[in-house]
């Protein structure tokens, strides 16, 4: 019933399972046999002796994405072996290792791709009711040992306890006898998901509800738009909005004709897109796009090849397509010269493996413009949401270079045969360009950015015979690769005042993250001025050798454009880059506010009351409840103790955190009703970061999950927070409830 037509042949082929190989290394290529299981969710895949036991498996919902022919550095290493036509990878989220298979024949190969294609996108499409539903049915799966389809009273109780769950015995039986209508003294699945709805009845937002209804048993039309207005703060057009979320919520269709919301349409409302916190027209791409590059924030990765620490980690192409699916636009690479005269990348001086420059170059003209990680939530991907886009924004290529002028020249050899008309080599339209070109006009390009014979100016004037040409050369830079780099010029920063006379639009220079901060500390009004005329990049400490990051905010308070971290690493520091960018349609460019763009404005990060237009708001949260909150231990029977701790990220003055208590051993429902209270200065550079952590008295706090967005992009009223994971991956159907409300200080 899933699948129609020619698809329906590629799940046939699935649930009757295929011999394919699957590929860890050149030498590390092992016969298979995989199925689907009839959930349509679980591939498991055997040894093929049949005296083998082990059976491993995975859950399409995991999968992220199939990648068709030798699009790994597995199978590009096997290549010569096995035709493309046989070859496909599967992408997990997170950090699951991806997974390389070699099918018998190219037919076979095109079941599985068309198969897991099609499972994967009836899930994007599934409604959050749906997500739900199969979310409980996952847990039953994994607890049926015997997989009879059924459950008595104390493995539900284990179950439960896997799920988090701390509950009343008393309570849960009697449920449980509700639930059991076949009257078995067993659960079947279905009557399990009814039990667990039971258990889950959300009493927090039925007061809600209670409050706004006249007769307690449905919200009509008025009653709705009464609740829209006064707590979500809706103001135009609030009669059709109330009507298309009836529409688009309600499951009744008696409530529907009746223009009414019964309390499942209230909750499905509440629980979507438009119930979350994320303002969704600002998650769609909504600001201008026609300023000069330097208005805006632009998404950046610092050694972009590295996976793991920048000692012994391993460089790896992969670096590159996971950064670029997560929405950066600016990667680095460390070029060095290779055997054979092909130029290798890797981090220099160290233990780090090394990859050909030239595959990298292939990885970013195939990924630089391809569609984007599913970033938000996976439960607020109903239709309510437009899928994303890939960014089409210009991707800009920063080279540390340390190649001799020979292999300089294959660099650009292979930056202009592999790239094509991708690759930007002169200025657009052909005239000496007086300012910096927008987003919107370098659609579809890759920008260099590197050392430069000489100016823009010259090499537009045809001007070879550079009289610094004497000079220059000592930069040992080949013309060939220095005329690739058109509008981003690494220049050597000396001061402010220096860059105020001297410098050019097109001159970008780098800072490591203390130097900038010396800036910051002296001169932070000057910094937003400079950032507001030209680029400025701002790199990890070489003392990092963990591969940890520093905290971005500071820098983006000073206008720096091409603020660089480490992808790889998990933490507060990419929770807040991947919050910044979460807005204006996942593309990677965010446009800075308004005092940071114009030169005649003079705002310092340090002292934001003196600028014109200063208006602080008050930001109060109450945070409600906590819903289905993920085990961290996976010790038996350790349930979390949670607590939600608020932090505004911004100007000095704004960086704040304050927190709930802690809840006793409750993970599935705990419920606070705390008020936690914030002033906000500068509005439009605060980040606002939800965490929830399991209370520790001992030691450090777990941490659970976590939310973060812009200040700017908050809708007010009741509203559930989707946690994600540490790495940024959705966690359904973990949520909060919240109640935020935005107000002006007089």
């Amino acid at each position: 019933e899933v699948l129609t037509g020619k698809a329906d042949d590629n799940l046939k082929s699935m649930f009757v399972g295929t011999v394919m190989r699957k590929i860890k290394s050149r030498t590390w290529k092992k016969q298979r046999y995989f199925r689907l299981q009839e959930d349509c969710m679980t591939i498991w895949y055997k040894n093929k002796c049949p005296y083998s036991k082990r059976n491993n498996h995975f859950n399409v919902a995991c999968t992220y994405s199939v990648r068709e022919g030798h699009q790994s550095e597995v199978l590009l290493s096997i290549a010569d072996e096995f035709p493309p036509d046989r070859c496909f990878t599967l992408v997990f989220r997170g950090r699951r290792g991806n997974l390389d298979l070699v099918a018998e024949s190219a037919g076979e190969a095109q079941s599985w791709i068309k198969g897991i294609r099609k499972l994967i996108d009836n899930l994007e499409n599934m409604g959050q009711r749906e997500k739900l539903d199969q979310w409980i049915c996952d847990w039953f799966k994994r607890a049926d040992k015997n997989r009879d389809g059924q459950m008595n009273f104390k493995e539900v109780r284990d179950l439960l306890k896997m799920m988090n769950v701390d509950m009343n015995e008393h309570h849960a039986l009697r449920l449980f006898t509700m639930a059991d209508k076949s009257q078995s003294g067993t659960l079947e699945d279905d009557e399990f998901v009814l039990f667990y709805k039971m258990l889950t009845q959300r009493e927090d937002v039925l007061r809600v509800f209670q409050e706004y209804s006249g007769d307690g048993q449905k919200l009509t039309l008025q009653d709705l738009k009464d609740f829209l207005r006064e707590e979500q703060l809706h103001e135009d057009g609030v009669q059709q909005y109330a009507l298309k979320l009836i529409e688009r919520y309600e499951p009744s269709d008696t409530a529907k004709m009746l223009q009414a919301m019964t309390f499942d349409g209230f909750l499905m409302y509440l629980s979507s897109s438009e119930g979350s916190i994320s303002n969704p027209t600002m998650v769609d791409l909504y600001q201008d796009m026609t300023r000069p590059l330097c208005h805006y924030f632009i998404s950046s990765s610092h050694n972009t090849y590295l996976l793991e620490d920048q000692i012994r980690g391993h460089s790896s192409v992969e670096g590159y397509i996971r950064a670029l699916k997560r929405g950066c636009r600016c990667v680095e690479v460390d070029c060095w010269d290779g055997p054979n005269g092909e130029p290798i990348v890797y981090h220099g001086h160290t233990f780090t493996s090394k990859i050909f420059f030239k595959d990298v170059v292939t990885v970013l003209g195939n990924y630089a413009f391809k569609v984007l990680f599913h970033f938000t939530p996976s439960l607020i991907h109903t239709h309510t949401l437009s899928p994303p886009q890939a960014s089409q924004y210009p991707v800009i290529l920063s080279i540390e270079n340390h190649c001799s002028v020979e292999q300089q020249k294959v660099m650009a050899q292979h930056l202009t045969q592999i790239l094509g008309d991708k690759l930007l080599k002169s200025p657009l339209d052909g005239k000496i360009p007086i300012g910096l070109p927008s987003p919107e006009d370098l659609k579809g390009k890759i920008l260099l950015k590197g050392k430069k014979i000489g100016g823009l100016e010259n090499s537009m004037n045809g001007v070879v015979d550079d009289p610094l040409m004497g000079e220059k050369s000592k930069q040992h830079l080949s013309k060939e690769l220095s005329d690739c780099v058109v509008y981003c010029k690494s220049v050597h920063f000396s001061s402010f005042k220096h860059s105020q006379i001297h410098s050019k639009f097109y001159e970008i220079s780098s800072f490591t993250e203390s130097k900038a901060r010396k800036h910051i500390r002296e001169a932070g009004a000057e910094f937003v001025l400079h950032n507001a005329r030209q680029l400025s990049r701002v790199y990890p400490s070489g003392l990092r050798t963990d591969s940890s990051n520093f905290n971005p905010q500071d820098m983006w308070n000073t206008g720096c454009q091409i603020v660089a971290l480490n992808f790889q690493t998990a933490g507060v520091e990419m929770d807040l880059n991947d919050g910044l960018f979460s807005q204006n349609g996942h593309c990677g460019y965010v446009l800075k506010p308004t005092f940071m763009r114009n030169t005649d404005e003079r705002f310092d990060p340090e002292n934001p009351q003196n600028r014109d237009g200063y208006k602080p708001l008050s930001l109060s949260v109450q945070v409600i409840s906590g819903q289905q909150l993920p085990k961290v231990n996976i010790k038996e029977g350790s349930i979390i103790d949670p607590l939600v701790r608020v932090e505004i990220h911004g100007v000095p003055l704004d960086q704040a955190k304050q927190e709930t208590r802690y809840i006793d051993n409750n993970g599935f429902n705990p419920v606070w009703y705390d008020t936690l209270q914030f002033t906000i200065h500068v509005p439009e550079l605060a980040l606002v970061r939800f965490v929830v952590e399991d209370y520790d008295k001992t030691s450090k706090n777990d941490f659970v999950g976590q939310f973060t967005l812009p200040f700017t992009c908050i809708q007010p009223g009741y509203r559930h927070i989707h946690l994600l994971s540490k790495d940024g991956t959705s966690i359904p159907p973990s949520s909060l409830f919240v109640h935020v409300r935005i107000t002006k200080l007089t």
